[in-house]
């Protein structure tokens, strides 16, 4: 997992860049658009809803923005109607990718994530493939420096944390959906801020990565899939060793 884990504080470092330019805003205004069209406007009774909020705040979207999304999906303002889609592949050395897509043109959005996994020396699989690999976690990144080991792993297993491992310069925290916004509100409380937190989708096995060339087509791959508009979240098993990450970053 300390790929999977290097690579969610790169990537949320790269979404504080992101949001600058207004590319974060336009994924979340997606989400926060389905989540009230599936599950209503109120964040009280809408757990996905209430997350998409969350996750708006930390990337500091005004609030307007925010109910204006949230209007769209419960038709108050009228809206574009998003469809959800997932699509399965593979990497370089074999690399697992799930890939999250929220569109209003699904044969565009196919076709174009389709010609990533092309270009980018991958290949789209079919529904099942690898989909099976991955369970939907919560996912918390804490530096070292934040905190001792013995005073987090106390705090988060008393508000609901499944595990914690440590690594070399981070504490690695998962736990199940429904306590993940409990455990990261404990762990902010106490002082720590996360250098990530998220939902994310974890791999039973990953696979391990040390040709440098064969990491850095996959995290182009990655990447490239990630910054398309209408894809929402790209997730992988690959394990990539911090040092060969650092001199990609």
């Amino acid at each position: 997992m300390s790929g999977h884990s290097k690579w969610a504080s790169i990537k949320h470092k790269k979404a504080a860049t992101d949001a600058k330019r207004g590319k974060v805003f336009t994924k979340l205004i997606k989400e926060l658009t389905v989540a009230a069209r599936f599950g209503g406007g109120n964040s009280e009774t809408n757990p996905r809803l209430r997350l998409a909020i969350l996750k708006a705040k930390d990337s500091n979207m005004p609030k307007d923005n925010i109910d204006k999304a949230i209007k769209k999906g419960t038709g108050e303002l009228p809206g574009v109607v998003y469809e959800e889609m997932t699509y399965e592949g593979y990497g370089t050395s074999g690399v697992a990718i799930l890939v999250d897509v929220l569109t209003d043109n699904k044969n565009r959005s196919a076709a174009e994530v389709r010609s990533i996994f092309t270009k980018k020396g991958g290949n789209m699989a079919g529904a099942g493939s690898v989909a099976w690999l991955f369970t939907k976690k919560g996912l918390i990144i804490v530096d070292k420096k934040q905190s001792d080991e013995d005073k987090l792993m106390n705090i988060i297993l008393e508000n609901g944390a499944e595990d914690m491992v440590t690594l070399e310069d981070i504490y690695e925290i998962t736990t199940p959906v429904n306590d993940f916004e409990t455990v990261k509100k404990a762990v902010i409380d106490s002082g720590i801020t996360p250098e990530s937190a998220e939902l994310t989708m974890i791999p039973a096995n990953t696979v391990k990565i040390t040709d440098k060339a064969a990491a850095q087509s996959v995290l182009n791959l990655i990447g490239t899939l990630e910054d398309h508009d209408d894809v929402q979240g790209v997730y992988a098993n690959f394990d990539i060793p911090d040092q060969i990450l650092a001199e990609l970053e």
